[in-house]
């Protein structure tokens, strides 16, 4: 069984692991909110059971509440081994296996709001970690940076824990793009469209540009999501489409068209767990800019496969769009080359898929 807060999380990011599990006959249970991904998953063979929940939040009594839903739902369904994603599937679902007495292996794909906000809110999901992972035998991060945190707060011990490069990549699938001509360079975010994400830096660096006479278009791909507590309102992106300063490409079922039509990628977060739109980017053979954050700073190699900038700094990030911009097109062209050949050294999706059979032998005994 594999939970998560959206069933379109396992149809994006969980495939490699779902077509090496099916392909050996396994039976494939997902438990996550329904989405238009269902339909997708249920085509490639595995069993979709609808979870109530609210993906934000650490409420205490919506946490109880999830935690007895699993309980019924591995009770009902005995999975030999549940593998979960996201920071409330984590933690109650944790919960809920030992109860079960069912083999549990969390990867924690991010940290969020709760860690980056600090005070009160980090102490109670810093107090819940402790307890939900207290007893499992392997804990998957994505980033070394998110591992050295858990290990400093005591929230796991570190013989429990395994760095994953992300999610891994399909390279066939995501195979290097011919390189865009033209004179005008092409800069894109691919990014829900939360504060967290660096959208306000983005444009605002993007104003820079703009008012020096840059021949650049910025523009950004992803959601509008107004659930999200740190989301940028629909009225403020129409103001920034209207000044001008970026154009919102709305989403995209394949992101791949886009990218190959991108001379840089931009990701400025204010932390990443494992940033799939770099990693795919970087495998399409693009360029990279982002900030050096845990999670960006893991694919991005300054000034080899991309450029690094301060965070929460539209400055620092203007100064990497100068800097790329001064760039020939051989050099661009290196440096997403660069980035290809460390996708397929780091995080061909073969390296998740191995390691999660090394996890199942140790937890039950028998592998993918």
């Amino acid at each position: 069984m594999l939970t998560v807060n959206a069933a379109w999380n396992i149809w994006n990011f969980r495939q490699p692991i779902l077509k090496a599990l099916l392909s050996k006959g396994h039976r494939v249970t997902v438990l996550a909110p329904a989405d238009d991904s269902v339909p997708k998953l249920q085509e490639m063979g595995c069993r979709v059971l609808p979870l109530e929940m609210s993906a934000k939040g650490l409420n205490p009594l919506e946490g109880l509440r999830l935690r007895r839903t699993c309980v019924r739902a591995f009770r009902q369904e005995r999975p030999d081994i549940v593998f979960s994603y996201t920071i409330k599937n984590n933690l109650f679902g944790a919960m809920a296996a030992r109860t079960c007495s069912l083999p549990f292996l969390p990867n924690v794909t991010g940290l969020g709001t709760a860690f980056l906000s600090g005070g009160a809110l980090q102490r109670v999901a810093e107090g819940l970690y402790r307890h939900a992972f207290r007893s499992l035998p392997t804990v998957f991060f994505q980033n070394e940076d998110d591992r050295a945190l858990f290990l400093s707060r005591r929230l796991v011990r570190e013989e429990q824990t395994e760095v994953l490069p992300g999610s891994g990549i399909d390279l066939e699938r995501f195979a290097a793009a011919p390189f865009p001509e033209g004179p005008e360079t092409r800069f894109l975010m691919v990014a829900r469209l939360l504060r967290d994400k660096g959208v306000r830096e983005y444009v605002e660096a993007a104003r820079m540009l703009k008012a020096e006479g840059a021949q650049a278009r910025f523009q950004i791909l992803g959601a509008t999501d107004s659930e999200n507590r740190t989301a940028i309102s629909r009225e403020e992106l129409a103001e920034w489409e209207a000044e001008g300063v970026i154009e919102h490409l709305g989403t995209a079922p394949d992101v791949r068209p886009h990218i190959a039509s991108a001379h840089c990628i931009v990701l400025p977060s204010y932390r990443e767990g494992a940033p799939r739109t770099l990693i795919e980017a970087a495998a399409m053979a693009r360029p990279l800019i982002a900030t050096d954050v845990p999670g960006c700073k893991s694919v991005v190699d300054h000034a080899a496969n991309g450029l690094l900038c301060k965070v929460r700094s539209g400055a620092s990030l203007a100064d990497a769009f100068r800097r790329f911009l001064a760039m020939d097109t051989g050099e661009r062209r290196e440096m997403g080359q660069t980035g290809r050949a460390k996708m397929a050294a780091e995080y061909d999706e073969g390296l998740i898929v191995a390691a999660y059979e090394r996890a199942m032998v140790q937890m039950i005994g028998r592998g993918v």
